[in-house]
């Protein structure tokens, strides 16, 4: 399952990737359909909260310095990351063997290949 937002350019590139590879994924826009606690909490689980968390977008510089101690908690991030989806890292990918958060081709052909 790819869960993203269809408009990041890393999404789009992503998307080509598996694509060219013949990969079949589901698509799943969190901004539109939400992102689940559970899920939230299994990608910081599996890959850490500092890679899920993308602290480099607009989003997350306009939060408040409370909302951004919350994000830095991995106690208190799910809630936040199900409510401003926006600051969650993208594409998350999971597969078979973990998650994959962000596009990185080495990385995507060793995991998914």
């Amino acid at each position: 399952m790819c869960t993203t937002i269809p408009v990041s350019d890393t999404v789009k590139k992503a998307r080509v990737w598996l694509n060219a590879k013949g990969k079949a994924y589901t698509f799943h826009d969190y901004k539109k359909e939400g992102a689940e606690h559970e899920r939230v909490a299994g990608w910081i689980a599996a890959a850490g909260l500092d890679l899920v968390v993308n602290r480099k977008g607009t989003t997350f510089r306009a939060l408040s310095e409370e909302d951004k101690a919350r994000a830095a908690d991995s106690h208190t991030a799910v809630a936040l990351l199900v409510q401003q989806p926006s600051i969650i890292k993208r594409p998350i990918v999971e597969h078979a063997h973990g998650v994959l958060v962000g596009f990185k081709e080495e990385e995507w052909s060793a995991a998914l290949l």
